[in-house]
């Protein structure tokens, strides 16, 4: 590791969508600033999205293993502070863990900086009466600002994604077969709550629309083993779709969506994996909203499907928390016709 380069340690534990969203920030941070490097320390299995971007050093945390608890976040401080001249922390995270790391650090004289959740405001957009419904700042960047309190000012261009199109491996066309100049549609329509998840009878319908298209192909996306036999059930009903989930690793998957023309994706993870190749999101909200901060990096929110005049949305931040009506309006009232719409009008646009 060059010796003469500053070291910036950037921390972000959690779901997969929320680090996604760190990596074009370390990355637009690390081309403004050439004289730096960042160890980025995250779960061990989202390294894949670090890859061949220079300067930035993936670090594994294995929080269930070996750095869980107090005595294995230590262990993590020692390794991090063994293995790297570490010369200040950005604590992308700000939660519990996070902050012990960052303490640590602090005590042995580095300078640390941690992220504005803006609690207050998004308290104030999702209560349930007199809310503030106003855009927040974007969770990119409240990530950007902690750089910026490090001395490290960057300004971020969301029209320049991560990654370009990668090329398919043979294992992956024999699944997927070969594009051949056709319009890929991935679909992805599990997200981690009921609240952000638009029902599969509706997707279905999104689904019998689309493979009915000419020169179109549908690639249903997911994880576990529940999403992937429902996905397997509809591609039973509709072959000409294909289920990529289940079947390969997350890099090869992260290829699959550099080669999208649409993503269908809820406010999930998969918005934000096909963010980083710069996939345009057809993005279904229903308990959460885009003012919140969390829409796709560089995605534009016309493409965004949503009930806008349903006055108990935002129910949540994260769509945690159950439809205190019931009925799940948010989500059961949006019209499949709207979500096909969106997605033709960009796949004829192009």
């Amino acid at each position: 590791m060059p010796q003469h380069l500053k070291t910036i340690l950037a921390i972000r534990f959690s779901a997969m969508g929320d680090v996604a969203m760190t990596i074009p920030v370390m990355q637009q941070v690390l081309e403004q600033h050439p004289d730096i490097q960042i160890v980025f320390v995250s779960n061990k299995n989202w390294g894949a999205l670090c890859a061949g971007i220079p300067r930035l050093i993936f670090h594994p945390a294995d929080l269930k293993g070996a750095h869980n608890g107090f005595k294995g976040l230590f262990r993590l401080f020692r390794e991090l502070n063994q293995t790297y001249q570490i010369n200040a922390v950005a604590d992308l995270h700000h939660v519990l863990r996070s902050q012990i790391v960052r303490t640590f650090f602090k005590l042995s004289g580095r300078p640390v900086a941690a992220i504005d959740k803006g609690r207050a405001e998004k308290k104030a957009l999702a209560r349930p009466e007199a809310k503030v419904l106003v855009p927040l700042t974007s969770t990119i960047e409240r990530y950007a600002a902690v750089f910026r309190k490090l001395n490290l000012p960057v300004t971020i261009h969301p029209d320049r994604p991560v990654f370009t199109r990668q090329e398919l491996s043979n294992e992956i066309r024999e699944v997927t077969g070969p594009k051949n100049g056709d319009k890929w549609i991935g679909l992805a329509p599990f997200a981690t709550y009921k609240e952000k998840t638009y029902p599969l009878a509706k997707i279905e319908e999104v689904l019998a629309a689309l493979v009915k298209r000419k020169h179109t192909k549908v690639l249903l996306m997911g994880g576990g083993a529940t999403e992937v036999a429902q996905l397997t059930s509809l591609a039973v009903k509709y072959p000409e779709a294909v289920v990529v989930a289940g079947r390969f690793r997350l890099p090869q998957e992260m290829a699959i969506i550099s080669n999208f023309d649409v993503m269908i994706s809820m406010d999930s993870a998969n918005m934000h994996l096909a963010s980083l190749f710069g996939v345009p999101v057809v993005s279904i909200w229903g308990a959460t909203h885009p003012y919140a901060g969390f829409m796709g990096f560089g995605q534009d929110e016309k493409n965004a499907v949503q009930l806008e005049n349903l006055s108990c949305r935002p129910c949540s931040i994260f769509g945690n928390k159950p439809c205190f009506r019931g009925d799940h309006a948010c989500m059961e009232w949006i019209p499949p016709a709207s979500v096909e719409e969106k997605v033709i009008n960009l796949t004829e646009s192009e």
